[in-house]
C-alpha cells in the first residue's frame, strides 16, 4: 500500500507563515530497513534524494543479505519536512546505512533534537549499529518496526528485550509505506523529546 503524496498533491512550498518553532531529526536505521521510503511517505514537499545505484564496487563492502531486489542506496541524506501542526514544522534527514557513512551521521546529528531509528525484524541484530551510533553521540531516540511483507512479527516486548532498549524508549510499529502510522511515529517521538526530563 503505497500512501506517498504525489508530486501533485504536495502543494507546500514554503514554511507556512504560522510556524514558530522548527524540529530537526534524523531519521536512522541500518542498510536497506526503509528510511528513504519513510521520508517520502511523510514529506510535505518533494523530497531531496541522494541515491546511486549499487555499483560491483560494493561487493564485500555492504551486505546485501536479506534485500533481494535492492539496486540504489542513499550516499547522502534524504531530506523532507512536514508541518505537524500550524505552528511546528519538522525537518526530517534521513541517514545513510552503511558504516562507510559514519561521519556523514555525524554531521546530520548536529543540531538534531532526536532520531526515530527504523529496524528490520529480518535483520534485527543489524540495529545494535545504528543505537549503538546515536547512544555515543547523546541523540536521543525512539524506533520503529517497518514491518515488511513476509517478515516475522514478534511482540514488540521481544523486540524490546532483543535491543536491549530502556523501558521508557517508545517502540512503535509502522508500514513505512504508508503515511499515517509514519505520521504517529513522529508524532509520537517529537511527544518523547519535548517531555520534562528528571
Amino acid at each position: 500500500m503505497d500512501s506517498a503524496l504525489s508530486p501533485h498533491e504536495r502543494v507546500v512550498d514554503y514554511v507556512p507563515q504560522t510556524v514558530t518553532r522548527t524540529v530537526k531529526l534524523l531519521v536512522a536505521g541500518n542498510f536497506g530497513v526503509g528510511k528513504t521510503t519513510f521520508v517520502g511517505s511523510v514529506s510535505e514537499i518533494r523530497p531531496l534524494r541522494t541515491e546511486e545505484t549499487i555499483t560491483e564496487a560494493s561487493v564485500g563492502v555492504d551486505d546485501m543479505a536479506g534485500l533481494p531486489g535492492k539496486t540504489t542506496t542513499t550516499v547522502a541524506m534524504d531530506f523532507g519536512r512536514i508541518t505537524l501542526n500550524p505552528q511546528l514544522a519538522l525537518y526530517l534527514f534521513g541517514t545513510p546505512g552503511q558504516r562507510r557513512f559514519v561521519p556523514i551521521w555525524e554531521d546530520l546529528a548536529v543540531g538534531a533534537l532526536g532520531a526515530l531509528v527504523l529496524v528490520d525484524t529480518r535483520r534485527l541484530e543489524k540495529a545494535d549499529e545504528s543505537l549503538s551510533i546515536l547512544e555515543e553521540r547523546g541523540v536521543p531516540f525512539a524506533v520503529a518496526v517497518n514491518d515488511f511483507e513476509g517478515a516475522p512479527k514478534h511482540p514488540l516486548d521481544e523486540v524490546r528485550d532483543a535491543l536491549d532498549l530502556d523501558q521508557g524508549t517508545p517502540l512503535m510499529r509502522l508500514d513505512a509505506r504508508d503515511r499515517n502510522p509514519c505520521l504517529h511515529s513522529l508524532i509520537t517521538l517529537v511527544e518523547y523529546l519535548l517531555e520534562p526530563r528528571v
